[in-house]
């Protein structure tokens, strides 16, 4: 039994097929112009981002976000996905890949010219991005939903800006080129995880929204109506009626396999920012326990805790104050109590020798 097909929706409340095609896709009419178009506006925000990541100036990294235009091939995909177009599929997805590389080697030839190695030791722009958790994740999938529903809708279209602000694609690839310059390479694979997790989170949500909105169907009428990649009528592409299997010939994607490729992305993206989380999570807690206990014991010895710091064993415990090297023995208790392993934990003593200048 054929699946019944739907007619577009009023063209007063949703866009038409033929605007979400000519919004994402690198096909003709026009697609040396839009092409043109994609990596004019690539190299600027790559620049700007590079400039902004070395800088660590947050306004200009936003002002990236705002040029780049990583967004189209990766919501050109997803349409093809869910339209069953090959040609635009493969498209999409090689200008995606070729984006990506680009603005990596951008960001890689910007921090040659770095006076300072730029790690996320140094740099909060790299530290913002090395260490993506379950919060970047969710906060992509939104991000995605509604730059999908904005694709979908005319009167949600104004948000664009915001949603290019709110997720980041540009700014994590030229951090990946940034931190491999300089060889912290811990901070360059969490960046490259950033943004292969804001890929996955636009192509999982956008398949939910045009099958929420029934998309496919869509273009099963226009495909009807006027051929392949066609719209209702009155779309450039509607006009003339085409032969019976001339409306199937671009729609060979599987889609089925496309949406569970998508999903096992998804998973195993999510596996390590799970981790990533958990670790977060528990060096927060241990921190909290460990500045509690510390603070404690040195108050009983009249020291002053100048910080506490993560690094090699685990925790390091900076106090001043005294004559002579403090006794630890009561904060190993204390650590233990707490169930914090005492071999975590290590403590820097200062010396303090106060002057009268008067006399």
């Amino acid at each position: 039994m054929a699946e019944p097909v739907y007619p577009p929706p009023p063209s007063d409340a949703l866009n038409t097929i033929e605007h979400m095609r000519d919004a994402v896709f690198f096909d003709d009419p026009g697609r040396a112009r839009r092409l043109q178009r994609f990596w004019i506006l690539l190299v600027l925000s790559s620049a700007i981002a590079a400039s902004g990541v070395i800088g660590d100036s947050t306004a200009t990294v936003i002002g990236a976000m705002i040029v780049a235009p990583m967004m189209l091939p990766i919501q050109g995909t997803m349409l093809a996905t869910v339209l069953g177009e090959r040609v635009n599929f493969v498209r999409s997805l090689i200008t995606m890949i070729a984006g990506a590389t680009a603005a990596i080697v951008i960001g890689y030839a910007c921090a040659l010219l770095a006076l300072v190695p730029e790690t996320a030791a140094t740099n909060s722009q790299i530290a913002a991005r090395a260490t993506p958790d379950l919060i970047d994740l969710f906060g992509a999938l939104a991000t995605g939903a509604v730059a999908s529903i904005a694709l979908v809708r005319k009167d949600i279209s104004d948000t664009l800006p915001g949603v290019a602000i709110a997720i980041s694609l540009v700014p994590p690839l030229v951090v990946v080129g940034v931190a491999a310059e300089s060889a912290d390479y811990a901070a360059s694979i969490g960046a490259l995880l950033l943004f292969v997790a804001n890929v996955a989170a636009i192509l999982g949500t956008g398949v939910v929204v045009m099958a929420f909105y029934r998309v496919q169907r869509w273009g099963s009428f226009a495909g009807g109506a006027g051929g392949a990649g066609g719209t209702a009528a009155g779309g450039p592409r509607a006009a003339g009626p085409v032969a019976a299997g001339a409306a199937t010939t671009t729609r060979v994607v599987n889609r089925r396999r496309s949406h569970i490729t998508i999903a096992v992305m998804l998973v195993l993206i999510a596996i390590p920012l799970t981790i990533s989380t958990y670790r977060s999570v528990t060096t927060t807690t241990q921190g909290s326990d460990v500045d509690g206990a510390a603070r404690a014991w040195a108050e009983d010895l009249g020291l002053e805790v100048i910080g506490i710091a993560t690094a090699s064993p685990g925790y390091v415990v900076r106090v001043t104050g005294g004559d002579a090297v403090p006794d630890i023995d009561a904060l190993r208790s204390s650590l233990e109590a707490e169930g914090i392993d005492p071999a975590t934990v290590a403590v820097e003593w200062v010396p303090t020798t106060r002057i009268v200048v008067g006399d």
